[in-house]
C-alpha cells in the first residue's frame, strides 16, 4: 500500500484525522473572535478561574465572572461553549461573559471533554456535575441557586438544551441515565444561540461544511452511521422537549443554515407547547448577512442588538 493509499484508508476508517482538521479551523476562528471581543471589555469585573468541578478530571474546569466587589448572590448564567463537540474552551469569548457579568449577573463558563478523545455522553455527565458543584459552592461563587440560566452557542446550545430537557422531563432523564443536579424550579430560562437540536437534519450539507459536520458528529458519537445512533437520537432535543421546558431565548443569523433547519423548528415546537419563547431571527435578505455565531460580533449593530436582547431576556426572569 502506498503512503497516499494508507492516508486515504485512515480517513475512511477513522473520524480522527478529519476531526482534527475541523478542530484546527474552529480553534483558529475562535481565537480571532475572542481577540476582537477584547476591545469591548467593560472593566469592573472580577473572576475566579480554573476551578475543578470534578476530582481527577483535567477537563472539568470552570471560570466564574461577577461584578467587582460583589458580596451577595446574583442570578447566574451557566454558559457552555461551542465548537462542534470537538473543539473550544471555556476561555473562548471571555469578554462576552464579562459583559454579561457587568450587567449584574454571575457568569460561569464551563469546560468539558471533547471528541474524538472522548465520546458522547461524557460531556453530559460532566456538565451535570458542574451544576452540582455550582450549587454546592454557591456562596463562594456568588451564585443565587434559585435563579439559574443555562446558556450556550452552537454545540454548547445543543448541550444546554439537552441539560434543560433532562431537568424538566423525567422520562428523558431516565432515558439518558442522568439524575439532574438542578431542580426545575431553579431553572429560570435558557439562552440558545445558533444551536443544533435535530441531528438527522444536520446531514447532507454541501461541500466542505457538510464534510466537517459529518466528521464532527462521527468523532463525538463514535458511530460512523451516527444518524441512527442512540447518541444522535438522545442529542436531538427537538424530539424530547415538553411543555415544562423553561422559557427560552433562541437566535440565529439569516446566513446560518442552522437557523432554518434547527433554531426555528425548536422555537416553533416550544411555542406550540405554550412555552414562553423569545426569538431573534432576521429576514432572508438582511444585510449584512449574519453567519454562524453572529452574536459574538459586537463590532456590528446586529451583535449588539442580540446582546441587549439576551440581557433583557435574563433580566425579565430574575424577579
Amino acid at each position: 500500500m502506498t503512503p497516499m493509499s494508507h492516508r486515504l484508508m485512515t480517513l475512511l476508517r477513522s473520524p480522527r484525522p478529519g476531526a482534527l482538521i475541523v478542530r484546527w479551523v474552529f480553534g483558529r476562528d475562535a481565537a480571532k473572535v475572542t481577540d476582537k471581543l477584547r476591545k469591548h471589555a467593560p472593566g469592573g469585573v472580577d473572576a475566579i478561574r480554573d476551578q475543578y468541578y470534578r476530582t481527577d478530571d483535567s477537563d472539568a474546569r470552570l471560570d466564574v465572572y461577577f461584578p467587582a466587589g460583589t458580596q451577595t448572590a446574583l442570578p447566574t448564567v451557566v454558559w457552555t461553549h461551542g465548537g462542534a463537540w470537538i473543539s473550544g474552551t471555556k476561555s473562548n469569548n471571555a469578554t462576552y461573559y464579562e459583559l454579561l457579568a457587568s450587567r449584574g449577573f454571575t457568569v460561569v463558563s464551563l469546560d468539558y471533554s471533547i471528541g474524538p478523545e472522548h465520546r458522547y455522553p461524557t460531556a453530559i455527565g460532566q456538565l451535570n456535575d458542574a451544576h452540582a458543584y455550582i450549587l454546592a459552592n454557591a456562596e463562594r461563587l456568588h451564585v443565587d441557586p434559585s435563579k439559574i440560566f443555562l446558556a450556550g452557542d452552537s454545540a454548547g446550545a445543543q448541550l444546554s438544551s439537552q441539560l434543560a430537557t433532562i431537568i424538566t422531563n423525567p422520562e428523558y432523564a431516565d432515558l439518558v441515565c442522568v439524575k439532574p443536579a438542578l431542580h426545575p424550579d431553579q431553572l429560570r430560562g435558557v439562552v440558545l444561540n445558533c444551536g443544533i437540536y435535530d441531528v438527522a437534519n444536520m446531514v447532507g450539507g454541501p461541500g466542505i461544511i457538510g464534510w466537517g459536520v459529518d466528521r464532527s458528529l462521527w468523532a463525538y458519537t463514535g458511530d460512523r452511521l451516527f444518524v441512527d445512533s442512540t447518541a444522535a437520537q438522545q442529542m436531538s432535543t427537538l424530539h424530547h422537549v415538553t411543555a415544562d421546558f423553561p422559557p427560552a431565548y433562541i437566535s440565529g443569523g439569516n446566513a446560518d443554515p442552522l437557523t432554518d433547519r434547527q433554531s426555528k423548528p425548536l422555537a416553533d415546537k416550544l411555542t406550540g407547547f405554550g412555552v414562553k419563547v423569545d426569538t431573534l431571527f432576521f429576514p432572508e435578505d438582511h444585510e449584512p448577512p449574519l453567519g454562524h455565531e453572529y452574536q459574538f460580533n459586537l463590532d456590528g449593530a446586529d451583535g449588539v442588538v442580540a446582546f441587549e436582547r439576551t440581557v433583557d431576556f435574563l433580566s425579565a426572569r430574575v424577579d
